[in-house]
C-alpha cells in the first residue's frame, strides 16, 4: 500500500541563502461517516487505516458499543473525499435516528453529532481497575513509539497514538493529521482485534484535551501517557473516569496528574 504522502516543491532559507528542493508532506482528505444512508459527520483525516477509523469513531462517539453492532462497512472513494458507509443493527438504528432528529446544528472537531453543551461535557464511563506500571515501563513505552511512526518520520507533521502492554510492547500504532483521529483509529484497532484495554496504556504524541480523555475512557484503557500537557478539563475528566493521566513524558521523566496508585516505584511482576 502506498503511503499517504506527497512530495511538494519548496524553497528553503538556511545558512544565509535560498535553496530549492522538495519535502514530504502528508495527504489530508475529507472523510464522511454515514450510518444507514444518513450523513453524521465529516472529518479531515489521513486516508489510512480507515476501517479502524470507522469502527473506532463509531465506538468513541457512542454510535455503537461494539463492532458487532455494525453489520456492514463500505469504504467508498468519491470526487470530494472518502465515505465510510456503515449499516447498523437494530436497535442501534432506531437510537441513532432519534439522536439525529434532536440535533440542533453542526459542531466542531471532536464534538460531532451532539446536541447540547451538557452532552459536550458528558460524564465518561469509569475505566476498569487495570494493572500497575513502573516508571521504567512508561519510559520504555514512550521510547518505543517514535521509531514506529512511519509517516511522521517522513513528514514531521503527524500525530500518533499507540497501545502498549508490558509483556508485548507496542500492540498497535496509528497516525493521522488529527490527534482525535489517531486515537479513534487505535480504538478501532483494539476493538477489531478483541484486545482488552485494561491490560495496557494509551500513548499520545499530542496534548491531552477533554475529548482525548473521554475517548480513552470509552475505549476502556485506564492509563494515558502523553508527551505534552493536559488541559484542566482533561484532568477533571480523567479523575472522574478513574484514568491515570501521565503527561509531559520526556527523556528526563514525566508528571502524574490523576490516580497515581497505578504507577509504582517498586518492581512489578507482569503476568502475560
Amino acid at each position: 500500500m502506498d503511503l499517504p504522502i506527497k512530495r511538494v516543491a519548496r524553497t528553503a532559507w538556511r545558512g544565509d541563502d535560498f535553496s530549492n528542493g522538495d519535502r514530504a508532506v502528508p495527504e489530508e482528505t475529507a472523510v464522511a461517516f454515514t450510518y444507514n444512508g444518513a450523513s453524521h459527520a465529516v472529518m479531515m483525516a489521513t486516508p489510512q487505516d480507515l476501517e479502524d477509523f470507522a469502527y473506532g469513531f463509531s465506538i468513541t462517539e457512542g454510535i455503537v458499543s461494539s463492532v458487532g453492532e455494525i453489520e456492514q462497512l463500505d469504504i467508498v472513494d468519491t470526487e470530494f473525499g472518502i465515505e465510510l458507509r456503515m449499516w447498523l443493527t437494530e436497535p442501534r438504528q432506531a437510537a441513532l435516528r432519534a439522536r439525529q432528529r434532536r440535533l440542533a446544528g453542526p459542531t466542531g472537531c471532536g464534538l460531532c453529532g451532539i446536541e447540547s453543551l451538557s452532552e459536550a461535557c458528558r460524564p465518561p464511563p469509569v475505566v476498569p481497575a487495570g494493572q500497575r506500571f513502573t516508571p521504567r515501563d512508561i519510559m520504555r513505552a514512550m521510547d518505543s513509539i517514535g521509531g514506529s511512526q512511519t509517516l511522521n518520520r517522513e513528514t514531521r507533521a503527524m500525530h500518533g497514538a499507540a497501545f502498549w502492554e508490558p509483556c508485548r510492547g507496542l500492540v498497535a500504532v496509528r497516525e493521522d493529521v488529527g490527534r482525535h483521529n489517531a486515537l479513534d483509529k487505535i480504538g478501532g484497532a483494539l476493538a477489531r482485534g478483541h484486545v482488552a484495554g485494561r491490560s495496557g496504556m494509551i500513548l499520545l504524541t499530542s496534548r491531552v484535551s477533554v475529548e482525548m480523555a473521554q475517548k480513552t475512557a470509552t475505549i476502556g484503557v485506564p492509563v494515558i501517557v502523553a508527551v505534552s500537557a493536559p488541559t484542566a478539563l482533561a484532568v477533571r475528566t480523567a479523575e472522574y473516569a478513574g484514568i491515570t493521566l501521565v503527561a509531559i513524558a520526556r527523556g528526563d521523566g514525566f508528571e502524574i496528574f490523576t490516580h497515581p496508585h497505578r504507577i509504582a516505584k517498586e518492581t512489578i511482576a507482569h503476568v502475560a
